[in-house]
């Protein structure tokens, strides 16, 4: 064997990818793709199931639990195409961290039965994680298991035994989270639980009987989880029939169509961010978008590409910049630029910006490698974006409510109206600093209408 397909979990960034192909090929390897984890399990999925000849087309989830990751996608596959509506998951959530708490739980067990701590002993908590996975993969066929460590601490033996019940107890919030991901992953697709034709397990941690047990409950029952491929073998079963096709077998011919983890956008006026191109949109992809200048005889634009989920660059993360110079010198507002922002099927993006009328243009390329997130960061921004949500609504209308003066030729008594019109707003946000996401969108509301009037006559403005 001297050509190979690997699999990746879904989140590795192209630095990642890179460097597990040089290994690959350390490894005396000619690596024909890597591929997501998630997808080579559909590739199985549908090859399995001969899906690929079907007219009608399937929308599959893909549950992928594994002993570190967790990986969760929405795919669809029609005839001989795989594309991946959306993608999600925790780098750090798998059959390791139910193996974790069942540790600490023994430790602390032992602990208080004959008051020895051997939390700092790493001989005796190996071979305590040992019996811990044995007995883990034992509960998920029986009710209850025995945990039995000869000689744990010096001469002194662990006999102990766990339920069934106490195991999913001590883990719930992890199963819990997990289910969380998978409905985040499905609102994201914007396809309705009705949508989904299957549901596919992956990886050994989707054996426990209570993951199961909450995915279902999920999906309101009406679906039944798909078991007809090995939960262990089918990302490599997947990847073989990949590297069939990519050595020229071509009975199961694919077009795979992958999508973007995060946003990308770049920074405006006020330091937040305006997205181009959102979070699980497939790839190849090009938008474009056009801005205006803010100051009078502005001769050049700095472009910012950052990727991310908040609407302040101070919490995305910056990919690169460059400079489009030479622009003429106009009032403000006056010159249009065009960013344009492309990636291509291998994941290299291009972002461009130009003046139409003068020709001039700057452009830059960047690989997946370039400042870009790691696996961990990706999962961590969005869930920090969902957590901060009202956080994130008090900072646009702070951005709105306490603007530089107006620019251009205005009367004092004008600006003082103004000021007197957002007076209220600004007193009900500083009132109001705990106020629910709905009550902020409503008053936000309030204040996009004080501004038309702005733009229109500040004179008409309530005092």
């Amino acid at each position: 064997v001297n050509k190979a397909v690997i699999t990746v979990p879904a989140y590795y960034n192209n630095s990642q990818r890179q460097t597990t192909k040089d290994a690959g090929k350390i490894a005396g390897f000619d690596v024909l793709q890597i591929l997501n984890e998630p997808t080579a399990a559909a590739i199985a999925y549908g090859f399995d199931r001969k899906a690929y000849s079907s007219d009608d087309g399937e929308n599959i989830l893909i549950f992928d639990l594994g002993g570190g990751t967790f990986d969760v996608s929405v795919l669809s596959i029609n005839k001989h195409k795989i594309e991946v509506k959306a993608v999600g998951g925790d780098t750090h959530l798998g059959g390791e961290d139910f193996d974790n708490r069942m540790v600490s739980h023994f430790v602390q067990e032992f602990k208080k039965k004959y008051k020895i701590n051997i939390s700092s002993n790493g001989r005796a908590l190996r071979r305590l994680r040992s019996a811990c996975e044995r007995a883990k993969r034992e509960l998920s066929s029986s009710m209850e298991a025995i945990v039995e460590v000869p000689c744990l601490h010096e001469t002194q033996d662990l006999h102990s035994k766990i339920r069934r019940a106490k195991f999913e107890q001590m883990n719930m919030d992890l199963f819990e989270k997990c289910i969380e991901i998978v409905g985040k992953c499905l609102e994201d697709t914007g396809m309705s639980k009705t949508q989904i034709d299957n549901i596919v397990l992956v990886g050994g941690s989707t054996r426990i009987p209570k993951v199961q047990e909450l995915l279902k409950d999920f999906f309101d029952g009406r679906k039944e989880l798909s078991k007809a491929i090995h939960p262990d073998e089918a990302v490599a079963y997947g990847a073989s029939v990949q590297a069939a096709v990519s050595n020229g077998d071509h009975t199961a011919n694919l077009i795979l169509r992958d999508v973007t983890p995060l946003s990308l956008g770049i920074r405006k006026f006020g330091d937040s961010m305006s997205v181009l191109i959102p979070r699980n949109t497939q790839i190849p992809v090009r938008r474009e978008r056009s801005y205006c200048t803010v100051a009078d005889n502005q001769d050049s634009v700095p472009i910012h590409v950052y990727e991310g989920e908040r609407p302040n660059i101070e919490h995305n993360n910056l990919l690169g910049e460059f400079l489009l110079e030479g622009l003429p010198c106009a009032p403000r507002g006056e010159i249009e630029v065009i960013v344009d922002m492309e990636i291509d099927p291998n994941g290299i993006m291009k972002v461009s910006a130009e003046h139409k009328i003068s020709g001039i243009k700057e452009a830059m390329i960047m690989t997946n490698e370039s400042g870009r997130l790691s696996d961990d960061d990706i999962p961590k921004m969005i869930a920090e974006a969902e957590k901060l949500k009202n956080e994130d609504e008090h900072y646009y209308m702070n951005k709105r409510l306490n603007k530089d003066k107006p620019r251009g030729e205005m009367k004092n008594k004008d600006v003082e109206n103004i000021k007197a019109g957002l007076e209220g707003p600004s007193e009900w946000l500083t009132e109001n600093e705990n106020a629910d996401r709905d009550d902020l969108v409503k008053k936000m509301k309030e204040v996009k209408r004080l501004c038309r009037k702005i733009d229109k006559d500040p004179k008409k403005l309530p005092t």
